[in-house]
C-alpha cells in the first residue's frame, strides 16, 4: 500500500556476512559474495537485506567489536565493493541496512587507545572508567553477558574500564555529548553512501546508573544458567536516559528521506513499547521483538502473546514486528522441530507487522552440532560449562549446493558445514516442487500481493481446540483467514460463520475447503481467501 514505508511493507533479510558467500577462497564471506547472490536475493520477495557487522575489527567478538566506524574490514572487502553491493541491491529494489553498535567499541579503536594512555587524555571521558573498590576489586557487583566481571583492571592509569561483554570491547561514555555526536555522524556516513537503515546492537544498554551502585541479586537465577543472569540489571539496562539518547539517533536519521532504524532490545512487552517513542519525540521506528524465540510452542501460548503484543503496539500508535531467529538464537527448526517447521514460518510470514528472517531459514537450515575444538564463539569459549551458550550452531555457512562446502567457498570454511547440506541447500530447493524453499517463496509472494497481510488488521478467531490458532487478517475489503494446527491430530473446524472461503496456500495440500466443515491435517499451516 502506498502509505506504508518500505520497512512495513515488506520483509527483512539478516545475513551474516562471515557465512553467506566467500568469494576470494579464504573461507570467509564477504562483500562480493553477498553481491554475486543478490539475484537469489531477489527471487526471494524480500525488501531488505540486514548486514551484520561489516566494520573494521580485530574480531573477537566478530565485528561487534569495531576498530573503525567508518570503514569496512578488509577481511569482507573495501569500501568500493560495499558501495558496489548498495548499488546493485538499489538495482534490483533491494534496501541495504547495516548493524551498528553504538554501546562499545574495539579496545583497538583510537578512541579508546587514546582514552587509556592517561587520565588527562582529551578522550578520557569518552569511556567509562572508575577507581578501583576500596580492596582493589572492581567499582562495582556488575557482569558480562560473556561472563565474569564486568570490569578490566588497566595498569596504565590504575583504574578499571567498564565492559559488558569482552574486555576487548571497552563502554562508550553516552553520558558525554562528544561522543553522542560521534555516532550520530557515523551514521550520517553511511547514510550519504546509501544505506537505508541501521540495526542497533543492545540499544537498551547505552545508559548506565551514573552512581555505580551495586545491581541487586537475581532469585530467580540458576546455576548452568549465563553468568550473567545472576543480578537484576537495574544500573545496566532500560534505564531513562537511554530514551533520550535514542532520541539523539533518530533525529539523525530524520536529516535523510526515508531511513529507518531498529533496536536490539530483550526487554517485556510493556516496556519494550515505550522505546517506539512518545510525544517527546520519536525513537526506534521498530523495536525488535523477540518473545516468539521464548515463547513456549504452543497455540495458546502463542496467542496470549500475539493478542498482547497486537494491543500494545496498537496503544502506542507502533507497527509491530516478529522475529523467529537471529544470530544469537538458535535455529527455530531444530527448537519447534521438523513437524513444525512450515507452521512457524507461516505465522511469521502472515502476523501484522514487520518480519525478520534469518539467511538459511528459507530452506529449513538445522542448527550444525560444532565440537568443542571447533568453536569459535567467545560467548561459548568463555562459559563451556554452559549448555548452549555457543553461538556457532546457528552461524555456518549457507547451504548453496551439494558441491563440496555446500557451495560457499573453495577453501575450508571458518565453521563447519553442516552434514545434510548435499541434500538441504538452495539448488536442490530451487528445482523441487513443494520444497521448503518454494513454500517460503510463495508465502511472500502471497504477503506481498494480499494487502490484509501485509496492511490489514489482526484479529484472532477463536476454535474449539487448544492446539489450533486461528486468526483473520482484514484490510478494505480484502480478507484472509490463517489456520495453524500446533498439533499432531486432524481437526475438524466450523468456521462457517466467516463466510466461504478458497485455500490460497497449505503446507500439506492444496484443496477446497468447506468452511462450516474444514479439515486441518497434522501439522498443516492452511491460508485462506475469504469471500
Amino acid at each position: 500500500m502506498s502509505e506504508l514505508k518500505w520497512w512495513q511493507r515488506g520483509v527483512i533479510y539478516q545475513i551474516y556476512p562471515r557465512s553467506y558467500q566467500d568469494s576470494n577462497g579464504d573461507g570467509v564471506g564477504d562483500l562480493r559474495g553477498i553481491t554475486a547472490r543478490l539475484d537469489y536475493l531477489a527471487t526471494l520477495g524480500i525488501e531488505a537485506v540486514w548486514l551484520s557487522p561489516i566494520f573494521t575489527s580485530p574480531m573477537k567478538d566478530f565485528g561487534y567489536d569495531v576498530a573503525d566506524y567508518c570503514n569496512v574490514d578488509p577481511l569482507f572487502g573495501t569500501l568500493d565493493d560495499f558501495d558496489d553491493l548498495v548499488r546493485a541491491a538499489h538495482d534490483r529494489g533491494l534496501k541495504v541496512m547495516l548493524d551498528f553498535v553504538p554501546n562499545h567499541s574495539s579496545d583497538e579503536h583510537p578512541w579508546f587507545l587514546e582514552s587509556r594512555s592517561s587520565r588527562t587524555s582529551a578522550r578520557r571521558d569518552w569511556y567509562i572508567w572508575r577507581d578501583p573498590a576500596p580492596d582493589g576489586g572492581p567499582p562495582n557487583n556488575w557482569k558480562s553477558f560473556f561472563g565474569g566481571d564486568a570490569w578490566t583492571y588497566d595498569d596504565t592509569t590504575g583504574q578499571y574500564y567498564l565492559h559488558q561483554f569482552l574486555t576487548g570491547q571497552p563502554e562508550l561514555n553516552w553520558a558525554n555529548p562528544d561522543v553522542r555526536r560521534a555516532m550520530s555522524d557515523v551514521l550520517r556516513f553511511w547514510m550519504r553512501r546509501g544505506v537505508d537503515g541501521f540495526r542497533v546492537d543492545v540499544i537498551w544498554l547505552l545508559a548506565k546508573d551514573p552512581t555505580f551502585a551495586n545491581e541487586p541479586l537475581n532469585p530467580d537465577w540458576q546455576p548452568g544458567q549465563l553468568d550473567h543472569g545472576q543480578l537484576v540489571h537495574t544500573g545496566t539496562q532500560d534505564l531513562p536516559l537511554t530514551h533520550a539518547y535514542i532520541r539523539e539517533l533518530r533525529a539523525a536519521l530524520d536529516e535523510f528521506e526515508d531511513r529507518m532504524m531498529v533496536g536490539e532490545i530483550y526487554l517485556p512487552i510493556e516496556r519494550l513499547v515505550t522505546y517506539y517513542g512518545s510525544g517527546e519525540g520519536a525513537e526506534c521506528h521498530l523495536p525488535f521483538n523477540f518473545h516468539l524465540i521464548n515463547t513456549p510452542w504452543t497455540a495458546g501460548a502463542v496467542r496470549r502473546l500475539v493478542d498482547e503484543y497486537d494491543a500494545a503496539v496498537s496503544a502506542v500508535g507502533g507497527w509491530p514486528n516478529w522475529v523467529l531467529g537471529n544470530h544469537d538464537q538458535h535455529r527455530f527448526r531444530s527448537r519447534v522441530g521438523d513437524a513444525q517447521y512450515r507452521v512457524a514460518q507461516t505465522l511469521l510470514l502472515t502476523l501484522r507487522g514487520t518480519p525478520t528472517v534469518y539467511y538459511g531459514d528459507e530452506i529449513g537450515m538445522r542448527d550444525v552440532p560444532v565440537p568443542l575444538e571447533q568453536q569459535r564463539d567467545p560467548q561459548g569459549l568463555q562459559q563451556p560449562d554452559v549448555p548452549g551458550a555457543s553461538r556457532d550452531p546457528e552461524r555456518t555457512p549457507m547451504q548453496w549446493d551439494d558441491q563440496p562446502n555446500a557451495g560457499f567457498s573453495s577453501a575450508q570454511p571458518w565453521l563447519p558445514v553442516a552434514e545434510d547440506a548435499p541434500i538441504v541447500n538452495v539448488a536442490a530447493q530451487a528445482q523441487a516442487e513443494g520444497s521448503d524453499l518454494q513454500y517460503f517463496r510463495a508465502l511472500t509472494r502471497l504477503r506481498a500481493q494480499r494487502p490484509a497481510l501485509h496492511a490489514g488488521t489482526y484479529r484472532p478467531v477463536d476454535t474449539p481446540f487448544e492446539d489450533v490458532f486461528a486468526y483473520l487478517r482484514e484490510h478494505e475489503g480484502d480478507r484472509v483467514l490463517v489456520l495453524l494446527n500446533f498439533g499432531g491430530a486432524r481437526r475438524t473446524l466450523d468456521l462457517g460463520a466467516l463466510g466461504t472461503a478458497r485455500t490460497l496456500l497449505s503446507s500439506d495440500a492444496a484443496t477446497d475447503v468447506t468452511l462450516a466443515d474444514l479439515e486441518l491435517r497434522p501439522h498443516e499451516a492452511r491460508v485462506l481467501d475469504l469471500a
